[in-house]
């Protein structure tokens, strides 16, 4: 939001220059791709997710640690009780804390935005714990990929596990779906699946043989979209079970995680490519090169200003800035021509800076604003 001091006049064909003047001002920097080391030589980040405090928190399965990154960069690292668990995936549950799997250590963890950890062991041995998220029944739900099953955990730490129908499917990632259900990928099984939170499993058979689906998440066009490991294909199953599919222009890039962007859009990473992708709900997809040479992008998340990721080999996390899109302005004169003197002005669109700025002048001329 702006405050705006002084009276002026602007004609509405001067509108179009003045938001133009706004996204630039919103955002110097935008689809650029920035850097931040993790201080662990070798820690492998894996998982990420935006936590409940602003910054954004991941695994390194490597390092054996819990990580914290705020937007600043700066870096925290808490150390999992259990030696060797391999952290994998990591979620924000319904109780302000995070949640995350244990691959080898064979436990649901919980960390706090102040460190504490707490882990809680999961019933079936060597399950090799992967993905997990929030579900919609208050509770965290998770893939076991040997276990063969998908496992629910409350907050109180009681679990439940589920079989997946298919012998070896290897569950991997999991998401919830816009219709109350959860919805999971079968890396060996080549199905997307879809549990109730009752425990009714449905599986859906990908197009592509042995596309090794892995990366699931919710879509902002009602649908659930997936990456293919092997079949190097980003794709798109309807809550009934429809799949469509779309290649990615790198061949073998190997898309690995998928997330929902504040821009509408999807964003998934490619690990042998070395990008990060955007897919519009309409198939169109653009790449983005990571700087570091080799860093194997792996998981993704949208976080405050844009897009954050993990780079396995790199040993960083990455942040790609999204150019703000403005959809409407508002203001004190009710969108009359000209601004009312010393009223709010609201500039309203995806990826804006939360910000308050007071200005002195605006030029109607040369689409010029001056603080």
């Amino acid at each position: 939001m702006w405050k705006q001091k002084t009276e002026i006049r602007i004609r509405r064909a001067a509108w179009l220059a003045l938001l133009l003047s706004f996204a630039a001002i919103l955002r110097a920097q935008s689809d650029t791709i920035t850097e931040y080391l993790v201080p662990t030589a070798n820690s492998a980040p894996n998982g990420i997710t935006a936590g409940p405090d602003g910054a954004l928190w991941f695994t390194e399965i490597g390092g054996n640690k819990i990580g914290r990154i705020t937007t600043a960069g700066a870096i925290i690292e808490y150390i999992v009780p259990t030696i060797t668990s391999g952290p994998y995936g990591i979620t924000a549950g319904p109780d302000s804390a995070l949640w995350f799997t244990e691959n080898a250590g064979n436990k649901i963890g919980r960390i706090t935005t102040a460190g504490a950890i707490t882990e809680y062991a999961v019933p079936t041995p060597n399950s090799s714990l992967e993905g997990i998220t929030a579900g919609p029944d208050g509770a965290l739900w998770f893939a076991e990929k040997v276990g063969n099953k998908v496992g629910r955990i409350t907050t109180a730490g009681a679990i439940i596990e589920y079989p997946v129908p298919t012998t070896g499917s290897n569950p991997w990632e999991i998401t919830t779906g816009p219709d109350g259900a959860l919805w999971f990928t079968e890396w060996i099984g080549n199905k997307i699946g879809r549990i109730t939170t009752a425990g009714a499993i449905t599986e859906y058979t990908v197009p592509t043989a042995n596309s090794h689906p892995e990366g699931i998440a919710a879509g902002p066009d009602g649908n659930l979209w997936f990456t293919e490991f092997q079949g190097n294909n980003i794709g798109r199953i309807t809550t009934s079970g429809m799949i469509t599919q779309f290649a990615p222009p790198t061949a073998g890039g190997v898309p690995y995680m998928i997330t929902a962007g504040p821009d509408g859009n999807l964003w998934f990473t490619e690990g042998n490519g070395n990008n990060i992708g955007q897919i519009t709900t309409g198939g169109v997809v653009k790449e983005f090169p990571v700087p570091t040479p080799g860093s194997l992008p792996y998981a993704i998340t949208t976080g405050p200003g844009g897009i954050w990721f993990n780079e396995v080999y790199g040993n960083k996390i990455g942040f790609l800035a999204l150019a703000p899109n403005i959809t409407a302005v508002a203001n004190g004169a009710s969108f009359q021509n000209g601004f009312a003197s010393a009223t709010w002005v609201s500039i309203f669109g995806t990826n804006l800076s939360a910000t308050t700025r007071t200005w002195q002048a605006i030029s109607s001329t040369g689409c010029c604003l001056f603080p």
